[in-house]
Order: C-alpha cells, then structure tokens, then sequence
C-alpha cells in the first residue's frame, strides 16, 4: 500500500482550517487508502518560545482530537513525534547534507527571522533547522505522499532533494515522497483578515474557530466575518477574499462547489447564516467525540503507546541502513 505521513504541531488549539484542511481528509480518505501515520509533532513546538505545561497540555488534547475527528487507531498509525527516537536520530544525519543557504531560503524562517530582527531579538537555532526534522519525519517512514497545505509545499520539496541528494552521496536508503493537496479548502483563511492562514498559534481572535468552540461562539464568529465592498455574492479570491472565504468554507462543508454556490446567495447575511450553520453541524460530531475521549484518558495514552511502538519499528530499519550509509560505526551488539 501507499505510505501516507502527515503531523500537526501543538502550537495552539486545532482549528476549523485544520479540520477542513487535513483532519476530515486523513479520517475520510488517507487512513483507507493507504498505510497512514499521524503524529503529533511536539518537538517542533519548542522552535518558538513556549511554556513546557502548554506544550504537553496540547499535544494531549491534539492527539484526542485526531481521534475525534475519525481516526481509527486500527486503520492507522496515531503517535507523538518524540515518543519515537528515530526522528532525532535521523534529523542530525539529514542536517550533515542539508546546506545553510537551504535553510534560509525556507519562507517560514526568513518571515519569523525578520519580524524578530525588527524587534531586536532573534529567532532560536531550531527555527532555522526545523525543516530538516520535518524531513526526518517523513523519510524515516518511506513515506510516498505527504498531503499538506500550499503553505508547506516548499518544506516537501526539501524533503525531496535531500532524499535525492542522500542517495545519490551514500547510496539509495530513502523513498523519494511527494506532496499532495487537497482539493478543496486547502488553506481556510481568517475570518477578520482573509488575506491571512487561519492559524492555531494564534491564541485569540474573533476570526479563528476553534473546533472545541461552543456553537453559539461559532455563529458569532462567523456572524461577524469581514466581507467586501459592494453587495454582490461573487466568488473572486483576489478582489473579493472575504466572501470567497466563506464560500469556500460553506463549500467544504456541504460538499459544494465555491464558484456554483454565488448561485444561490443574494446577500452577505445569508451566505454567513448558511455558513454558521453548516461549520456548526460539521464540528459537532468531532466536538462530542472529543468529551467521551476525554472521559476515557487511558484509551487516548494505549493508543498513543501502542501507536509509537508501531512507528518505531517502521522507521529503525530505515534509520539504521542511514547510519551505516553515511559511515557511522555500528553499536557492539551483547
């Protein structure tokens, strides 16, 4: 079967672009087709400033809600990153091929480095090499396809190169994956500024929803979503992002398409009433299965358990020929 890695990083409360984005997805489609792994990546939770009690308290209530959202630990393969050494083993390997100008050349870090520098701090050593733990990740597995967003496409490419480039130096050891994308509702904007990512790492804001918001919040939020000028329902992502937002999360949720949906709407209030309410019906199931999990945390840390110790034994074999490809000396045995 096709090997599918994905993970999502415990930097904030998941939210509705997660979901629509990813989680539906991997619960739907991937974790069926494919063999899957999910994994919370909490080691790329430190890169960023962080408070230790935080970082475990929602890398817990992440892996819960990939289970909520369908995720079937018989299915799949549901871990946390740091539970499973290979990653760090294989992450340095990877940064002894990786060059420095790669590193600075990925946009998260040349956009994060520069709002520092304007501050007059710097950004942590691991921001700049995070991408290669993101590659560790996947090639650790022989991952074929790894579905993400177009905002991480470009960590995917690296990921490719330096497969390519380890192969081709010390002998062919990694499957050379690609990425894949959704086909709807691959970047979910924010409600209050849709010309930007919806992101978890922001903690508060009337234009994120978060998928444990109540459903009254919910319909506030969206109630309350910036619009555009003129009064016409037209789905134009760059002249009219706030509506084209909205059709496309009423899109993604109904299973409609964006384009068709300026149909049926004559008013901004209308299009936000049937979006409030479709968000509300789509996130309730996974918000009711998230509070029978959370009454059960020993189901929730067996499958965790039992999910690392599969992944482990995926990724060493591929972690081991690495080290013994680029001529590190094997541990005595006994």
């Amino acid at each position: 079967m096709t090997r599918v890695f994905s993970g999502i990083k415990p930097t904030g409360h998941l939210t509705l672009g997660n979901y629509l984005g990813a989680m539906r997805q991997w619960a739907a489609a991937d974790q069926h087709r494919s063999d899957a792994l999910f994994c919370v990546v909490d080691l790329h939770a430190l890169t960023v400033d962080h408070d230790p009690a935080r970082v475990r308290r929602l890398s817990r209530q992440a892996a819960t809600l990939l289970l909520a959202s369908g995720l079937d630990p018989e299915l799949c393969t549901v871990f946390v990153q740091s539970h499973v050494d290979e990653h760090a083993r294989l992450s340095y390997l990877l940064e002894c091929v990786a060059t420095d100008g790669e590193m600075r050349r990925m946009i998260q870090y040349k956009e994060k480095a520069a709002r520092e520098q304007r501050r007059g701090g710097s950004v942590r050593l691991s921001l700049l090499t995070y991408p290669v733990l993101m590659a560790a990740d996947i090639l650790a597995y022989g991952t074929d396809e790894v579905p993400v967003g177009d905002d991480q496409a470009q960590h995917v490419e690296l990921t490719r190169d330096l497969a390519v480039r380890f192969n081709q130096r010390y002998g062919h050891t990694f499957v050379v994956p690609r990425a894949t994308h959704p086909r709807v509702a691959a970047r979910v904007m924010n409600l209050q500024e849709p010309m930007s990512k919806m992101g978890k790492s922001d903690d508060v804001g009337p234009g994120i929803v978060y998928l444990l918001d109540e459903p009254d919040v919910v319909r506030k939020k969206v109630m309350r979503a910036v619009t555009d000028s003129g009064r016409e329902v037209v789905y134009d992502r760059e002249a009219r992002p706030g509506v084209a937002n909205l059709l496309e999360i009423l899109a993604a949720c109904s299973g409609g398409n964006p384009e068709a949906l300026t149909d049926v709407y004559e008013s901004y209030g209308s299009l936000k009433k049937d979006t409030a309410e479709a968000v509300v019906e789509v996130l309730r199931p996974v918000r009711e299965k998230h509070k029978e999990l959370c009454a059960d945390p020993g189901y929730v840390e067996g499958v965790l358990r039992e999910g690392a110790e599969r992944a482990r034994g995926m990724a060493r074999p591929t972690v081991d020929a690495a080290h013994r490809a680029i001529g590190l000396l094997p541990a005595a045995e006994g």
